[in-house]
């Protein structure tokens, strides 16, 4: 069964809840509505599956969210040697900025060289780069002087400059097109629920049958049933895979090893470009990157370990010395703690090594393990925002090898374009700040709802606020503005400002619906401080 998308696809939650106490048997039960999570939903619900998804929190609350906004090959992974993944990666990248294409764009880099041999050793690199993506390849890598170099970065840092290297990768606004994703594989009959935490397995004669949830807005409590259960919750999967051990009587060892990424945000005179800068290797082995992203500047990113698992992670204040330190070595103005906007953090699903512990997660690999229990519970983890189709076709893949789902021909979603992906007006960079472009296809559907004219900031109007509520899934002031809008995510002191009036807008559009403003202005106040 498929939905009309000719039309948006109305949320209301009362007759989500309604479907989901229907007592059906679902063929895939998915608990975590992140990337991953909603690429299993999605690729099932193409190939004809019924399907249920289930999300604690929001959609891409956690490390979906968060990511450097890059949609890339992996640069770094090539210097691994892991060839298998660059290459996977490089065909991903092109699949997603095709089938998403009002929320992904190609985008520059330049690599500046401040050292004679840096400009022909990673130019080598990169032409390989160039060579593994072939017909795929975004653009050319190209050799530039000093003055070119210069033109592309005219705020980087001119004393020793030698030259660069040019090449091409892509970004995308990674919250969404999560929810592009939830939206579509609502279209195609898939019944998603945000805020429907997962706190039990459902067993048949020792097998998992299903799962049990609760609606977190009323505690009504729901036992749902499904052939198949997968686990993507991403950071936290050991969580369900413990409970399941208890009850199979195959005690899980943990898999994660959680490694917690910083990124700053400051404003676009930092970098005046169209162009990312990236330093492929830093004092101490990172790469650091200055990513032009919706009118502003992204500087990241860390990798450090964490052992706690937090929803909204603390920056150390070691990692966003590091930041703003070597920002000072490649910017001609360095940021200062008074010029950062946002500061966010996100924690990545690391795989540990069976053998070793996590100590330098740089040094882990990100490609995903997917794996199924005695009990049939079946776990994703690991990867990366630009695999994401892939890993859920290789989810699919193993659900089937478990015969817990009947074979189905995959690659369905390869030309599957997402909703919004349409004809559309003239395509903006995402470097460009927010606004209707964001829509894609949809950006009349949005103009036709009250309060179109009404501009509560740069790119987002009262109907914005209103179609989020009304299309987008979205129940509480943080919805809108961390993850439909990106405002808290790039100036998180003009978030607050904005945040009564998007409240009210959405005690109008939701009677009943506690927008939850304190709470959002709490976290706002967190993403705007720097820890001294």
């Amino acid at each position: 069964m498929t939905s009309d998308t000719s039309t948006p696809l109305a949320t209301v939650r009362a007759d989500l809840l309604a479907r989901l106490a229907q007592p059906v048997t679902y063929d895939l039960a998915v608990v975590g509505g992140g990337a991953t999570g909603l690429g299993v939903a999605l690729d099932a619900a193409a190939r004809g599956f019924s399907v249920v998804l289930l999300e604690s929190h929001d959609f891409a609350k956690g490390t979906s969210s968060r990511a450097t906004k890059l949609v890339h090959g992996g640069v770094r992974y090539l210097a691994q040697g892991n060839i298998a993944l660059v290459r996977e990666a490089l065909h991903e990248r092109t699949t997603l900025l095709r089938n998403a294409p009002h929320l992904a764009q190609p985008l520059a880099f330049v690599m500046p060289s401040y050292k004679v041999w840096e400009t022909p050793f990673y130019g080598v690199g990169l032409k390989m780069y160039d060579a593994l993506a072939g017909k795929a390849g975004l653009g050319p890598t190209e050799f530039l002087g000093r003055m070119e170099t210069l033109r592309c970065l005219p705020t980087a840092m001119a004393d020793g400059l030698k030259g660069g290297v040019k090449y091409w990768d892509g970004q995308f606004d990674d919250a969404r097109l999560a929810l592009a994703l939830a939206r579509t594989a609502a279209q195609r009959g898939a019944l998603l629920l945000n805020y429907c935490p997962v706190d039990d397995l459902l067993y048949d004669g020792g097998k998992v049958a299903g799962v049990v949830c609760q609606d977190a807005e009323t505690g009504q409590r729901y036992e749902v049933r499904a052939r198949c259960v997968v686990n993507a919750t991403g950071v936290w999967v050991d969580a369900l895979r413990q409970r399941d051990g208890d009850v199979s009587g195959q005690p899980a060892k943990p898999m994660v090893a959680p490694s917690q990424g910083v990124h700053i945000v400051v404003d676009r005179e930092f970098l005046p470009s169209d162009h990312a800068l990236m330093v492929p290797k830093t004092a101490d082995g990172r790469v650091l990157f200055a990513v032009p992203w919706l009118g502003k500047v992204i500087l990241g990113t860390t990798d450090s370990p964490r052992q706690d698992l937090a929803r909204e992670p603390q920056a150390m204040r070691e990692e966003v010395a590091f930041i703003l330190g070597e920002s000072a070595r490649y910017l001609r103005r360095a940021p200062q703690a008074s010029d950062v906007r946002s500061i966010w953090v996100g924690l990545r699903p690391l795989v540990k090594p069976s053998d070793e512990d996590a100590a330098a997660t740089k040094s882990i690999s990100r490609e995903h393990t997917v794996l199924a229990s005695r009990s049939g519970l079946v776990t994703v983890t690991g990867g990366k925002w630009t695999t994401y189709r892939a890993m859920a076709e290789d989810v699919l893949l193993k659900c089937m090898d478990e015969h817990l789902l009947p074979r189905r021909l995959g690659g369905i979603t390869v030309a599957l374009p997402l909703v919004g992906a349409g004809a559309t007006r003239e395509r903006q960079g995402m470097n460009a700040p927010q606004g209707l472009h964001s829509y894609g296809d949809e950006a009349a559907r949005v103009q036709a709802l009250p309060g179109s004219q009404v501009q509560l900031a740069e790119g987002l109007s009262e109907a914005m606020v209103r179609f989020a509520a009304r299309h987008e899934y979205a129940r509480t002031v943080e919805d809108v503005l961390a993850r439909r809008s990106r405002v808290l995510f790039l100036d998180a002191r003009l978030a607050a400002a904005l945040a009564p009036r998007v409240a009210d807008i959405l005690r109008e559009e939701i009677p009943g619906q506690d927008p939850q403003l304190p709470a959002f202005l709490e976290l706002a106040a967190h993403y705007a401080t720097v820890p001294a």
